[in-house]
């Protein structure tokens, strides 16, 4: 997905929310009992001659099995590229219909689309729109039903299914999808029943894949226990859960090449939603790359999120801890290079309060603890058995670090603001670095240690509810 690189100022947030109950008919369907909809349309950014929007759908009736929204542009825009969905437009009148993967919405569930496109004059949001052919009037009417002796229905109560989403499935919602998606311990969408990671026996050199119980669900750790019993086993590689192709494999001989190893796949055992799981427990020495420059993972200044949970018992100074983006070469190449989480106690520029652990941002040449190498006042240590940690850059003039406690609690906001001098615009390389610096680990080793449970790369700047609801998402996940 391609995202605007320039941004004027703070992001911009337009809304336009219809709450409408008409007669929605599913394509192709015969006439249903009352059913309604709301529509929030937003403008997330804007910049001279373009924008990013999103648009969510609540169904508020009957269940859905395909969509279709139409609305008219009022002032000539023209959507370039969407996501989410696919698009037709003639003129001002505009149709989207869903993707494969979000055609169902249950009752008083949504699905979104997000879409960039292009301007002149002014950019008015649209204040009407139609499901699947039906006007959505703000008026509540029931469809008769065949049988004129039948009783009339009562309007199904609206659920959610909020506690249903997992991080990825909000990331996609709100117009920013993960492009790299790992975990040890769950899916990160509901529907993903694949791999979540590889491990090897050292008695045979066998190797076993390990996935979920069910679609969207935990490790099936009972599948490593029989594997490994009675030998020890690494862990080689953590696939990517996004389709993408973007898995991240040990540095070292028999992985992708380098001086580091695998990490044991048994050091630690934790429970998430009551399920036995194994992390990812990086030592010194252990480390994980993907060059993901081809594959989806934002390059240059593009726009990207990164999030990651990890544990704030299990850490140290050395450099350096990163989950995120990073070079392509494995080098030093300079500010601006990456864009990672860094969790660990290192001060890198001095100055520090505390001995941490913190969050901060490894744009490459430095860990900044804000927007620049002074001490950030803001920060603040989590020491937590399971931390949220987050950072955002929109490539240009943007960026913020968020941490929280995994297990209950809202996120902290330690720094949202202008990047550092010499860091805008961002040059990512887009290689993936899971464990160690981005100057490592080809000929060098790793000197850091941490814990990895879940994280995501995410094309695009997510918004603050986002955020919010990722955090909302891992609270419930059940990490104990």
């Amino acid at each position: 997905m391609k995202l605007p690189r320039r941004w004027l100022g703070m992001a911009l947030a337009i809304t336009a929310a219809l709450t409408a109950v008409g007669t929605v008919t599913g394509i192709g369907s015969a006439a249903q009992a009352a059913t309604g909809c709301q529509v929030s349309y937003s403008v997330t950014n804007q910049w001279a001659g373009g924008f990013g929007a999103t648009v969510n759908i609540t169904n508020l009736g009957d269940a859905l099995e395909g969509w279709r929204l139409a609305w008219s542009f009022a002032a000539g825009q023209t959507i370039t590229q969407l996501w989410n969905g696919s698009v037709s437009q003639s003129g001002s009148q505009v149709s989207v219909t869903n993707a494969a993967y979000n055609a169902s919405i249950a009752t008083g569930a949504s699905a979104s689309f997000g879409f960039n496109g292009s301007w002149t004059g002014s950019n008015p949001a649209p204040t009407e729109f139609a499901l699947n052919g039906v006007n959505c009037t703000g008026g509540v009417t029931e469809s008769p039903t065949p049988s004129t002796s039948a009783s009339a229905s009562p309007t199904p109560t609206p659920t959610t299914s909020t506690s249903t989403s997992l991080p990825c499935d909000i990331y996609a919602a709100g117009g920013t999808p993960c492009v790299a998606a790992h975990s040890t311990v769950r899916a990160l969408f509901r529907s993903y029943n694949g791999n979540l990671y590889q491990v090897r026996r050292s008695s045979d050199s066998a190797t076993k894949n390990i996935g979920v119980v069910g679609a969207g669900g935990q490790a099936d750790a009972a599948a490593q226990d029989s594997f490994c019993a009675g030998t020890s086993c690494v862990i080689t590689i953590v696939y990517d859960q996004s389709g993408r192709g973007n898995q991240v494999t040990y540095q070292g001989p028999g992985g992708i090449g380098g001086a580091d190893t695998a990490a044991s796949a048994t050091s630690e055992t934790l429970t998430i939603g009551g399920t036995k799981a194994y992390a990812l427990y990086i030592k010194p020495g252990n480390s994980y790359w993907r060059n993901g420059s081809t594959t989806g993972v934002p390059i240059g200044s593009a726009p990207e999120g990164v999030y990651m949970v990890t544990s704030g018992t299990h850490v140290n100074s050395g450099c350096c801890f990163d989950y995120g983006n990073s070079e392509t070469t494995r080098k030093a190449d300079g500010a601006g290079a990456m864009d990672a989480i860094y969790f660990g106690t290192s001060c890198w520029f001095g100055g520090c309060t505390g001995s941490g652990p913190w969050v901060q941002a490894d744009l490459e040449y430095g860990l900044y603890p804000g927007g620049s190498s002074s001490w950030n006042p803001n920060q603040r240590a989590f020491t937590s058995k399971f931390v949220t940690a987050m950072v955002k850059n929109n490539g240009t003039t943007r960026f913020a670090i968020k941490g929280s406690d995994a297990q209950s609690g809202a996120l902290t906001t330690l720094w949202d603001g202008a990047l550092p001098s010499g860091y805008n615009p961002m040059k990512k390389q887009g290689a993936i670095i899971l464990g160690s610096g981005g100057d490592c680990c080809a000929t060098n080793t790793n000197q850091s240690q941490g814990t990895f449970y879940e994280g995501a790369l995410i094309a695009g700047y997510p918004s603050e509810a986002t955020d919010n609801a990722v955090q909302a998402s891992i609270v419930a996940a059940g990490y104990r």
